[in-house]
């Protein structure tokens, strides 16, 4: 795939998404979907749903992740260094000027508030997540039977996330094996 743009417009937008990245690994899908489906048409919501996927079944932060995957996608190695560059960028400056005040904010009712309502807009982010995942997914009964099996494994066998990934991952492979044969 061609990519229309130069490098630094391409670090850029990495940039732009780590500045506005708050919550975590759940909160980039939609933001990956509006800079690479919706604005630039590079990818389609089912192939970021993919790299999304992808990233969180690897160790290290879900954004980076997708960094290097879309980075390495469009201009390789360079793009990949770029892509987790840019999207580090920002947060990294913003924790070494807040470590230098953090004993000053963390008493300040302004920065509370404003840390609270942040966490309602991520709790929101999530959730819209959520639907984007369900939406793109391809719902069938073997859908439902891993999708029950993990919620019951993750709530009340109290089975850590990765080695949910892991189970959930292998009855996957196995239960498509077993479609394909039917």
């Amino acid at each position: 795939m061609v990519v229309n743009m130069n490098l630094f417009k391409f670090f850029m937008i990495f940039v732009k998404i780590g500045a506005i990245l708050l919550g975590g690994g759940y909160v980039i899908l939609p933001i990956m979907n509006s800079e690479f489906a919706e604005k630039r048409h590079l990818l389609t919501k089912e192939e970021i749903l993919d790299y999304f996927a992808l990233s969180q079944s690897l160790p290290g932060i879900v954004a980076a992740n997708m960094s290097i995957f879309l980075g390495y996608r469009f201009y390789g190695k360079k793009g990949a260094l770029l892509g987790v560059l840019g999207v580090i960028f920002v947060p990294f400056w913003s924790i070494i000027v807040l470590a230098s005040v953090l004993g000053t904010l963390t008493g300040n009712t302004i920065v509370q508030s404003a840390f609270w309502g942040i966490g309602i807009a991520v709790v929101a982010l999530i959730l819209l997540t959520i639907r984007e995942i369900w939406q793109t997914s391809d719902r069938n009964l073997f859908f439902y039977i891993i999708f029950t099996g993990t919620l019951v494994a993750l709530i009340y066998f109290k089975i850590s996330p990765v080695q949910a990934i892991l189970i959930f991952s292998f009855i996957g492979v196995l239960l498509k094996k077993l479609e394909a044969k039917v």
